[in-house]
């Protein structure tokens, strides 16, 4: 009778097991899922934010290139023309950052730096860990309390 009861609650404690594991399993898919749309639409934001301000800068731009060209022009200086350098590769690397592969260079250099540079990555200390986070919660606990008293 023992016996029966005994394996009857074996199968039950393996279901469970496997129920919690799947419902954990799901849980971390559904955490990974929307930290992705999170990034996405944080990625989003950053390249319309570019392209917004390429319209102000672009505006700017060509007032400035045209004033210049002008000053230039009427002054017979050809040293006014020399802001137009600089601002051409702040209006290029704008371009590049709102319409351009910009994005797509980056990831290939993340990419290639996570697999060949990936000791550039570490943390000071390493990574958290919950005996670490504890030690410092109970050290903030701990003052606070002190600090009360």
């Amino acid at each position: 009778m023992g016996f029966l009861l005994s394996k009857s609650m074996d199968a039950n404690f393996k279901k469970q097991q496997e129920f919690m594991l799947h419902n954990a399993r799901l849980q971390m898919e559904r955490q990974i899922q929307m930290q992705n749309q999170m990034r996405e639409r944080q990625m989003a934001m950053q390249i319309a934010w570019s392209r917004e301000f390429l319209k102000y800068f672009g505006t700017f731009f060509a007032v400035t290139t045209l004033g210049l060209t002008a000053g230039a022009i009427k002054r017979k200086n050809p040293a006014l023309l020399a802001p137009i350098v600089p601002l051409g590769f702040i209006f290029s690397y704008q371009m590049d950052s709102a319409y351009g592969t910009l994005v797509h260079r980056m990831r290939g250099e993340a990419e290639c730096i996570m697999a060949s540079e990936h000791d550039r990555l570490d943390l000071p200390l390493g990574t958290p860990t919950f005996d670490s986070i504890e030690k410092a919660r109970r050290a903030k606990s701990s003052l606070a309390s002190f600090l009360e008293k």
